[in-house]
């Protein structure tokens, strides 16, 4: 076997394609993407719009790539779902959780995907991928109510929306930054969804 001894690509000294997307993630979360131009995303890493362009085709892939990092977070944690064995209860215990990670893992990006408006076909692409994981959640919350384990006077595409709505919200306040841990907030949303809000009363000896 012949081993492939070409060197990879290198960016320009400096900044890294990954620097150069999360800095255009932080832009466009800050002025709106129609509002940034490459110039911008340019000064904002103190070079060339051409240094720029040697490392992205266009501001669009930018969106794309940003946007994908997002999506493809909460699709795997929807495949790892479907790959595991058990109770519907418990892969949506898990996709639950694995949503918060994803959320504070990616928050920026996240944030991003969540103020598109179809305004571009990558955005409309995003927005087509967002559907099908919104609807393999409800079906996943339906599973677990057919089994016997969650409430059946509850739909199911509303308790998705509700409960994906508050994880989706932790975009607004969380800081990663902050004395909030990240096991702890997934530990406190999981529980919040599946045992409420309720103390729990001893059940008599």
């Amino acid at each position: 076997m012949v081993e492939d001894t070409a060197p990879a690509r290198r960016g320009r000294p400096g900044h890294d394609r990954a620097a150069v997307v999360a800095a255009a993630i932080a832009l466009f979360n800050r002025k709106g993407y129609d509002a940034t131009s490459v110039g911008d995303l340019a000064a904002e890493l103190g070079v060339t719009k051409s240094a720029v362009y040697h490392h992205v085709e266009s501001k669009e892939s930018l969106l794309a790539e940003a946007l994908d990092s997002a999506l493809g977070g909460l699709e795997d944690a929807l495949v790892e779902s479907r790959e595991q064995d058990g109770a519907a209860h418990e892969r949506l215990r898990r996709v639950v959780r694995r949503s918060v990670e994803v959320l504070v893992e990616r928050q920026p990006a996240v944030t991003l995907l969540l103020r598109v408006h179809g305004n571009s076909p990558t955005e409309r692409d995003a927005l087509r991928r967002r559907r099908r994981i919104d609807a393999e959640l409800a079906a996943l919350v339906a599973a677990a109510r057919d089994e016997g384990t969650l409430r059946s006077d509850l739909d199911p595409e509303l308790v998705s929306r509700l409960v994906f709505g508050m994880v989706n919200s932790l975009v607004e306040w969380y800081a990663a930054t902050g004395s909030l841990d990240a096991d702890t907030l997934a530990d406190t949303v999981v529980t919040l969804t599946f045992e409420g809000l309720d103390a729990q009363t001893p059940e008599p000896s």
